[in-house]
């Protein structure tokens, strides 16, 4: 890789989980402060989790059964990536975290809708929330990300490149808040590190706190 090459990092997200919206700041600021390219993708917590729907708590079901909450957003988000490119998804997720988390607005047609505008989308893309006009698209960005990482994590997934430059995927970093700075950096450069040696899998500890927006 060249001096001047950036470091791919690919991102799969579900826009309903509060985790990956700070996992995403987080790769923001890495943006800022090391030569990295975040390619961002879509995931769905509901395709996730289809076949185990009785082992889900009752709220948390009823959001992924068809029809529920999680479906809406990562239609419109695939859609916007079918019709107007990759550059819009990471546009778009930005707009839809900022009021499904930051400002707390809730999973709505109406913060959907405003999202769009935020990202300078256009607003009928909003019909595509409740059409499976493009869920063989959803299924199989998500089945990419999960297909690197395997079956037994959520959202997010990130990979990077490994030892060899082969990616390879982790769910997380799950941390909160976003790190910013120098703090982003060296995330960042552990992640690689981790990523750099083969037969590495999994670093992981209770989670004693719930997510910062900040």
């Amino acid at each position: 890789m060249s001096e001047t090459a950036k470091t791919p990092a690919d991102f799969w997200f579900d826009p309903l989980c509060p985790w990956a919206w700070l996992t995403s700041r987080w790769m923001l600021e890495v943006e800022k402060v090391r030569p990295v390219e975040v390619r961002w993708h879509v995931m769905s917590l509901a395709v996730l989790n289809e076949d185990k729907l009785d082992e889900l708590p009752e709220e948390y079901r009823e959001n992924m059964r068809p029809g529920g909450k999680a479906w809406g957003p990562v239609r419109v988000v695939i859609a916007a990536q079918q019709l107007h490119g990759d550059e819009a998804v990471g546009r778009l997720y930005t707009a839809l975290g900022t009021r499904f988390h930051n400002e707390g607005l809730g999973v709505n047609p109406e913060s959907i809708a405003a999202a769009l505008e935020d990202a300078g989308l256009p607003a009928d893309l909003i019909e595509y929330a409740d059409k499976d006009t493009y869920d063989a698209q959803l299924r199989a960005s998500h089945k990419e990300g999960i297909d690197l990482v395997g079956q037994e994590v959520g959202t997010p997934v990130i990979a990077v490149p490994g030892h060899d430059g082969e990616r390879i995927a982790f769910f997380g970093p799950v941390v909160t808040p976003a790190p910013k700075g120098e703090e982003a950096a060296k995330l960042w450069d552990g992640t690689l590190m981790v990523a750099s040696i083969p037969g590495f899998y999994e670093i992981k500890r209770t989670r004693t706190q719930g997510p910062i927006f900040e």
